[in-house]
């Protein structure tokens, strides 16, 4: 199973053609759009984030009931959190959250499910409280019961503030990881020197960094291997999800590749690794051809 951990949230996204200012609910949350689109390219999937039972949390509950994703986590009566969601005239996502006393600080210091070979942790989660302390301290379970890690911190300074707390939690994460996903604004926000920081972690023990570049493409560095990939030629509705997405597709197509451990991962070849990359950013691509998070089934890929 590669279990997701995180948030589940409700997206308000703009619905199209129409005036006013109508708002679209739709269930979202990095973590929760991951774990559906490796469902949906034919992977074992968990999701481990708290779901409300409000109206909001029941569409949750039975989308991932419906997506074939199994649930680890609690329902809780604390209220769905929300993220209203605003783009720009290229279809990039802007987000304002409405987090406090929500359904996302509802995960108690429960024990980690079993059976997970490979988990990811990110989002908002690690960058709030009373949440970040206990994803925090699942990621420790994890990693000590042999699963592969995988961190996209994906970072959202709207809502973590001045990000010290994020900062000093994500300074003792990141470099226990097997595999970081992050954006280049990400990077851009975690350090002021970003290639010392992408040779620090790798000098940690990091076995694989995949930077995604927007319209740049792709970079994918691990020890003795810097590679640019150029990106996908699309034309966006909008690029909710998008990095959800890829992070389920590398991961998918690694898994495919026989990707169990850490050893795996430095042993593959480059060429496996560049498949895999691909892979990823056609599914990226497919997501942001539609609205919203809706990633591609993998019949969709050929």
């Amino acid at each position: 199973m590669i279990l997701c951990c995180g948030e589940v949230l409700i997206d308000l996204v703009p619905e199209p053609g129409r005036s006013g200012g109508a708002l679209l609910p739709l269930p979202g949350g990095g973590p929760f759009n991951t774990a559906i689109a490796l469902a949906r390219l034919g992977a074992v999937a968990g999701f481990c984030g708290a779901v409300s039972t409000d109206g909001f949390g029941a569409k949750i509950a039975a989308r991932l009931h419906a997506e074939g994703v199994q649930l680890h986590a609690p329902r809780t009566a604390a209220p769905t959190p929300l993220a209203v969601v605003t783009l720009d005239p290229e279809g990039r996502a802007a987000y304002s959250f409405y987090t406090e006393r929500t359904a996302l600080h509802a995960l108690a210091d429960a024990p980690p499910p079993p059976g997970a070979a490979i988990a990811l942790f990110g989002g908002i989660s690690l960058g709030l409280e009373p949440c970040g302390t206990v994803y925090e301290a699942l990621f420790e379970r994890q990693k000590a019961s042999g699963a592969l890690m995988v961190i996209d911190p994906n970072i959202r300074p709207a809502v973590i503030g001045s990000g010290e707390v994020t900062r000093s939690r994500l300074a003792r994460m990141l470099p226990r990881a097997d595999i970081l996903k992050l954006s280049d604004e990400d990077l851009a926000w975690l350090s002021d020197d970003p290639e010392a920081q992408l040779r620090d972690w790798l000098a940690a023990g990091v076995g694989l960094i995949c930077l995604t570049l927007g319209g740049k493409g792709l970079r994918l560095l691990r020890p003795g291997l810097d590679l640019h990939l150029p990106a996908e030629a699309i034309t966006p509705v909008d690029t909710i999800g998008a990095g959800d997405s890829f992070s389920a597709g590398v991961l998918q197509a690694l898994w495919e590749n026989g990707l169990r451990s850490g050893a795996d991962l430095r042993a593959l070849p480059e060429a496996d690794l560049r498949k895999a990359a691909d892979f990823a950013q056609k599914v990226a691509a497919l997501t942001c051809s539609r609205q919203g998070a809706d990633p591609p089934h993998r019949a969709e890929l050929g």
